[in-house]
């Protein structure tokens, strides 16, 4: 059992308010609730987040440290033999 006086009141109906209108209700030591951002407006959520990489940040890491050249090829890749045919092994 809780000790007495020493808890923060409960409310277990508290409202979530997100640009003026209630979205929610959930249990809280404060009676309303005020937020910019919940899982109904969040672009993550509503799916209509947005990722832009527009370099390529797996590409430009390895071009800064040599690991690939301009053209996209590893940098320790051997050049293709023009006849297309491959090597004896």
């Amino acid at each position: 059992m809780a000790k007495a006086d020493i808890h923060p009141k409960w409310y277990p109906e508290a409202k979530v308010y997100c640009n003026g209108e209630v979205v929610m209700t959930v249990g809280s030591t404060k009676p309303e609730l005020h937020v910019d951002v919940w899982s109904g407006n969040h672009p993550f959520y509503t799916g209509t987040q947005k990722i832009i990489d527009t370099e390529g940040r797996v590409e430009r890491f390895l071009r800064k440290y040599g690991m690939l050249e301009a053209d996209g090829a590893p940098a320790d890749a051997a050049p293709a033999d023009a006849s297309g045919s491959q090597p004896d092994q």
